[in-house]
Order: C-alpha cells, then sequence, then structure tokens
C-alpha cells in the first residue's frame, strides 16, 4: 500500500518545494553553499523540463544579509534582522538567478507577508500572479517580506510559508527539504529509540505530539511543531506533503521517482478548510 501512494508521487503536476537556510550554507563559515544550490536548481529546472510546475520556497536572507555586514548570530533586534533581510534578499536572488540562467530557466522573485493571505483582494491577486507566472514556464522564488514584517517570522516560518503558497496555487505536493530525515516518535538526536514513521495518513494528537519546538541549526527558525502545522494545512489543501533531509538535494528527483524518502503526510481534502481562518487561528493562538 505504501509503495502505491509513494508511486502515485511520480504523476503530481503542481509542486512547491520548500529549502531551509542551514541547507543553504556551508556550517563552518555561513557562507552560502554554491554546489549545493547550483544542484537544487538543475533538480528544479528538470522538474520543469517534464512539464511540472515548481515554486521554490527558499530561506536564507537574513542569514545571507549577517553574513554580507559580518553580524553574528543571536538575539539580534528586529531591525537588525530587517536591514540584514534587505540585504541579503538581493543577494540570494542574484545567486539564484545566475544559476537558473545557466539552465534557460526564467525566475521570478515573490515576497509574501500575512496580510498577503489575509486580505481577499491581496490574495487574489497573489494566486493570479502565481498563475500567470506559471503559465509562462517561469519558477517563483518565494520568500517572506522580512525587510516589513513587524515581526519575525510573521507567518511563523517558511515551513508554514510554504504550505500557504501550496493551498494559495492548488498544488498537489509539498516538500520540506531540512537537516532532518523526515518525523520520528521523538527527537533523534537526543533519544536513539526514536523511530522512524514513513508515512502519516492522519495527523492527530499523536502525531501532533511529536513536534517539537527544536531545531537542529542556530541558522534555521523551524522545528518538527512548524512542520506539522504545513502538514495540516497542506493536506487539507488537497497536496501531499513530504519532509525529507537536504543533505543531498538530489533527494528531490528521487522523491519523483516514487522511491521511499522522508515522511510522507497524505493528502485529505477538507472542504471547511480556509486559508485565512487557519492564519488568523495560527496567530491568535
Amino acid at each position: 500500500m505504501n509503495q502505491q501512494i509513494r508511486e502515485a508521487i511520480r504523476d503530481k503536476q503542481r509542486i512547491v518545494i520548500k529549502i531551509g537556510s542551514s541547507s543553504l550554507q556551508h556550517q563552518e563559515t555561513g557562507d552560502l553553499d554554491y554546489i549545493k544550490m547550483e544542484v537544487l536548481v538543475r533538480e528544479l529546472c528538470n522538474l520543469r523540463n517534464q512539464g511540472k510546475d515548481v515554486v521554490l520556497v527558499t530561506s536564507g536572507a537574513i542569514a545571507c544579509g549577517k553574513k554580507a555586514v559580518q553580524i553574528k548570530d543571536g538575539d539580534n533586534p528586529i531591525a537588525v534582522k530587517q536591514a540584514c533581510a534587505a540585504i541579503g534578499q538581493a543577494r540570494l536572488m542574484m545567486t539564484y538567478q545566475k544559476i537558473f540562467a545557466e539552465y534557460n530557466q526564467v525566475t521570478a522573485q515573490i515576497l509574501m507577508t500575512r496580510n498577503t493571505i489575509v486580505d481577499n483582494l491581496n490574495r487574489f491577486n497573489a494566486a493570479n500572479t502565481f498563475t500567470e507566472l506559471l503559465k509562462l514556464g517561469v519558477i517563483p522564488i518565494v520568500n517572506e517580506n522580512d525587510t516589513v514584517a513587524t515581526y519575525e517570522i510573521e507567518i511563523g516560518d517558511n515551513d508554514t510559508l510554504s504550505a500557504i503558497v501550496a493551498a494559495l496555487i492548488h498544488a498537489d505536493l509539498l516538500i520540506l527539504l531540512s537537516d532532518i530525515d523526515g518525523l520520528y516518535t521523538d527527537n533523534p538526536r537526543t533519544n536513539p529509540n526514536a523511530q522512524f514513521i514513513p508515512v502519516v495518513r492522519e495527523i492527530d494528537e499523536n502525531i501532533l505530539r511529536m513536534g517539537k519546538h527544536e531545531t537542529g541549526s542556530s541558522v534555521g527558525t523551524g522545528g518538527m511543531d512548524t512542520k506539522l502545522t504545513a502538514a495540516k494545512i497542506a493536506t487539507a489543501s488537497g497536496a501531499d506533503m513530504i519532509i525529507a533531509n537536504s543533505e543531498d538535494v538530489r533527494i528531490i528527483h528521487r522523491i519523483m521517482d516514487g522511491r521511499e524518502y522522508g515522511t510522507l503526510f497524505t493528502a485529505h481534502k477538507d472542504d471547511d478548510f480556509y486559508l485565512t481562518d487557519f492564519v488568523e487561528q495560527m496567530h491568535n493562538d
């Protein structure tokens, strides 16, 4: 049964892929890992060449900006983070565009805030923009607009942002690339007896309790709890979601070949699910 579910991944046509800050940088220096970015871009372009719609949600702007102006990680004031985001977003996008251009792939930048989703007109316009870009064969590159967000991360981390994007564009697959293989019964970094969970068909209280407010990196902001929040959004909107390890980003084509990598959360479209209600509830909790 699990193998049939995995093989169905091959037929997914509209795919959102999220990659985190820690996956884009050298751990030793904090500088961008150009080799990993180049492989990521090649994977995405190959999906596009298969006729699939592809959207990339990328972290890394704030971390990239901090490195550029030599600000150390720590409890930086929000104004400093916003300034670093302004610096880093341009540098990150420039790097992406250079690499994508090597494969003759056109990209576009989309920066979003919570108001993009909550405001009906803004949400409508954003959805139309995505639709037209995908029709043109463009790969949109999405990040939160941290330069104007009043607190970080306004939407709730790029895990959540990627799920919101998947819901907004009616994607049928969301892949979260992170620094962990998938969902475990407990934190595998601290509990050697933690068991890996290959497939989740229902996100119940037992699954939610496995989410931890922990992350394996000082660079990223999202722990397993944000990934489970993303799974709730994505699956309710009708998309499968996979959490997989970004150590080797060639895992993307292996997943798309139907091979068993990462934890797969199966879609169960909820006709009563309203994206704006979920975002508002998330900020009221």
